[in-house]
Formats: C-alpha cells, sequence, structure tokens
C-alpha cells in the first residue's frame, strides 16, 4: 500500500507499507539532473518576455506527477485541477519545475 510521496532536496522519495503493518519500504528517484535541465532552460528566459498563448512554463518528471496526483491535482497525465497546479506552480518551493519566469 502507497503511503505518501515527497521531494526532498531534489530526490522523489515514495513510501510504501507490506501490508501487514511492518516494513515499510521506499523508492527514490533523483531528479537533480531534471530540476538542472529546468534551471537552464528558465535562465534563457527574459522575465520581461510577453507570454505567448503556448508558452512552456514548466517540466515536470513523472515521479512528481504521482505527487500531484495524490494532491487531487492530476488524474493521470490530465491536469483537474487548474487553479491548484497554478498555485503549486508559483509557490516558491517548486520553482525548480519552472522552465519560465513569471506568474502562472
Amino acid at each position: 500500500m502507497k503511503l505518501g510521496t515527497e521531494v526532498v532536496n531534489g530526490t522523489v522519495k515514495t513510501y510504501y507499507a507490506d501490508g501487514d503493518g511492518g516494513l515499510v519500504i521506499q523508492s527514490e528517484t533523483d531528479i537533480t539532473p531534471f530540476i538542472e535541465k529546468n534551471k537552464a532552460e528558465y535562465a534563457q528566459i527574459d522575465e520581461k518576455a510577453k507570454w505567448k498563448e503556448l508558452t512552456k512554463v514548466a517540466s515536470i518528471p513523472f515521479a512528481v506527477i504521482q505527487l500531484l496526483n495524490q494532491k487531487g491535482i492530476m488524474r493521470g497525465l490530465h491536469i483537474v485541477d487548474q487553479t491548484a497546479l497554478k498555485a503549486w506552480l508559483n509557490d516558491p518551493e517548486n520553482r525548480f519545475f519552472r522552465t519560465r519566469p513569471g506568474r502562472v
């Protein structure tokens, strides 16, 4: 049974229970290279540049999409709560998933 997912220092950690109330298994995914790529894209955009209709604002790894599914923001790869996703992307704690400055 999945207990939860969190992002800590560039690592996505997912916790599972064995179902018998015992062992908890932790799965870790290092997303540091992913974050570095996002930072490079972010740095290439002028903060004063105008937004276009199809502007890329973020790049989110699948391991983090699991977290967004858990929060009810997404279902699979489908966004079910656009307002919550915008708030999540605008949260300074999630800035490293952004590929463009400004507010979503």
